[in-house]
């Protein structure tokens, strides 16, 4: 089976969702000639032309716009926002008019379109390339918003998002692009050509929007957790020495409950962790939920490990970073509770 980073898995969803489905479309700034910032669409055009791999303005609320009226019509647009810092012109036409459409129209329409965003922080991008939004988009009702966290599920994740018959947000973690990242930013990343995940089927396949994956089996705690910080809780386990079960989420709406709860009944503790802010950030709702439906199974409160409440700094990155330091005093204090 062949190995491929993030980038190349991103890019070969979107080429077998094209090769598959002529009304698939690929748009956004850059993407067509360029191949995108981040190369994710290299070579689309050229292989299926300027009429569906083609560059627009630079104007978020152009491109959603216009994917909106594309999926009304018939089509499948998969739309890249350049940052998910950039996509809050956009936010109105995503809120009001993508998530609303199947709704408002009693189901005479829908809106199959796909938004990718690059997401997170640890790549030095400042405070206006590092946001984490994704919970301003699990508060909307009509979107499913989805996070991966390696090459093999951002490829089952993206085709099963294509062909989706509702709008999907797709968050793609830019540090995890090339390798995966523990939060050990003076380590040498580990390629994807050396790690398991970087094992990719050729062609078509999908994994199931709305399933966790249980990435490490565990008694001792739960940590909740999605993208990037997957591989800072796989560090934090190893480094504490507590026997943690480790559940990626992959999918932030709908949410694999039955996992999260199931888990959490057999461990008896919780912790959640994510890179965006805590306020209002999604591991409040995590939290919520499992307090509701394990309150009688939990030994200790449930704790959060997030970024704190600031912009992303740039010079202290590492401090906003929520690292296996971090992560690892969270688990030794519940597990003490």
């Amino acid at each position: 089976m062949p190995r491929m980073t993030m980038i190349e898995a991103i890019r070969g969803a979107m080429d077998v969702s094209m090769d598959k489905d002529d009304d698939v479309v690929v748009f956004g700034e850059d993407v067509g000639y360029f191949g995108g910032v981040f190369r994710c669409t290299q070579g689309l055009q050229q292989k299926y032309g300027r009429t569906r791999c083609f560059d627009a303005p630079i104007s978020e609320l152009g491109i959603v716009g216009a994917a909106i009226g594309m999926a009304a019509y018939g089509l499948k647009p998969c739309v890249e926002v350049q940052f998910a810092d950039y996509v809050y012109p956009a936010y109105d036409q995503i809120v009001s008019e993508a998530a609303r459409l199947r709704y408002r129209s009693n189901g005479e329409f829908t809106c199959p379109i796909v938004i990718r965003m690059p997401t997170g922080g640890g790549i030095f991008g400042g405070q206006t390339h590092s946001q984490s939004p994704e919970a301003l988009f699990t508060h909307v009702s009509g979107l499913k918003v989805v996070v991966p966290s390696n090459p093999h599920d951002a490829k089952g994740l993206l085709i099963a998002s294509i062909e989706d018959p509702d709008p999907v947000i797709f968050l793609e973690p830019k540090r995890l692009y090339n390798g995966p990242f523990d939060g050990h930013h003076e380590r040498p990343v580990t390629p994807w050509s050396k790690h398991p995940l970087g094992e990719v089927p050729e062609g078509h396949f999908t994994v199931p929007l709305g399933k966790a994956s249980i990435r490490r089996e565990g008694t001792a705690v739960t940590i909740l957790a999605y993208g990037t910080m997957v591989y800072v809780a796989e560090a934090a386990a190893e480094e504490t020495g507590i026997d943690a079960e480790i559940i990626d989420l992959r999918t932030l709406l709908p949410l694999d409950l039955d996992t999260i709860v199931a888990s959490v009944k057999k461990t008896g503790r919780c912790v959640v962790v994510h890179e965006a802010t805590l306020t209002s950030g999604f591991g409040a709702e995590l939290a919520a939920l499992v307090q509701q439906h394990c309150f009688y199974h939990l030994e200790a409160p449930v704790a959060r490990v997030t970024g704190w409440d600031t912009p992303y700094p740039h010079a202290q990155e590492w401090d906003y970073f929520p690292g296996p330091a971090r992560l690892g005093q969270a688990l030794r204090e519940t597990m003490e509770a």
